[in-house]
């Protein structure tokens, strides 16, 4: 079993990056493969609704310059997702939710049925917000939840001080081991059976 870590901070090794990785050590523990990947500080573009992934069946984004479809890539071999991000203006980075999105939109059918988790990062205040901003995205893919002891929050303003956090850092781990947990149940005695799903019915209020 794989999951892997999306950090949506601009700094490689900051706060949010800190939270991830007591995250992948606990997985680790539970014998769970992870990888982290940095969404880094090079621009991304925003979905601009061309419709193309869908049209030309790509199951990958039409804009191919930058991280969303090197993120794409792997999701055919991962069992789960975990997503963090530091708090701005209490929203998640912009730049992380311009790749979600576009990501989800062209490839969510790649994550269905896969436990995700989401991290939020803060100095002070907005991370509850962010926090639920972040889970809305995957309770439209047929993505379980993971949860934890407390809404899966830390903070820290300067680089490192996420680690003095201790209930934090608990909160990490305690949703290492209910993801690792749960991971375990879906792949006991081999292939998962997940439920059918009804045909969807999409319904516009102005026709």
């Amino acid at each position: 079993m794989k999951v892997l870590l999306i950090n949506g901070s601009a700094r490689r090794e900051g706060n949010t990056f800190i939270a991830l990785s007591e995250v992948a050590r606990q997985l680790e523990k539970h014998g769970v493969e992870t990888e982290i990947v940095q969404l880094g500080n090079k621009p991304v573009r925003g979905c601009i609704a061309c419709g193309q992934c869908m049209t030309r069946g790509l199951g990958r984004c039409a804009f191919d310059d930058d991280i969303c479809n090197r993120i794409v890539e792997k999701l055919d071999e991962i069992d789960a997702l975990v997503v963090g991000s530091p708090v701005y203006y209490g929203q998640p980075n912009g730049a992380l939710l311009a790749v979600m999105q576009r990501l989800l939109f062209s490839a969510g059918s790649k994550l269905e049925n896969k436990p995700a988790a989401n991290i939020a990062i803060c100095r002070r205040g907005g991370a509850t917000a962010a926090f639920q901003t972040m889970n809305m995205m995957f309770q439209m893919v047929n993505m379980p939840l993971v949860t934890s002891q407390y809404w899966n929050i830390a903070y820290g303003r300067e680089a490192g001080e996420a680690a003095q956090d201790a209930e934090g850092m608990q909160t990490m781990r305690t949703l290492a081991d209910n993801m690792a947990w749960l991971l375990k149940k879906i792949h006991a005695g081999g292939n998962p059976d997940y439920p059918e799903r009804e045909e969807w019915q999409p319904m516009h209020f102005i026709r």
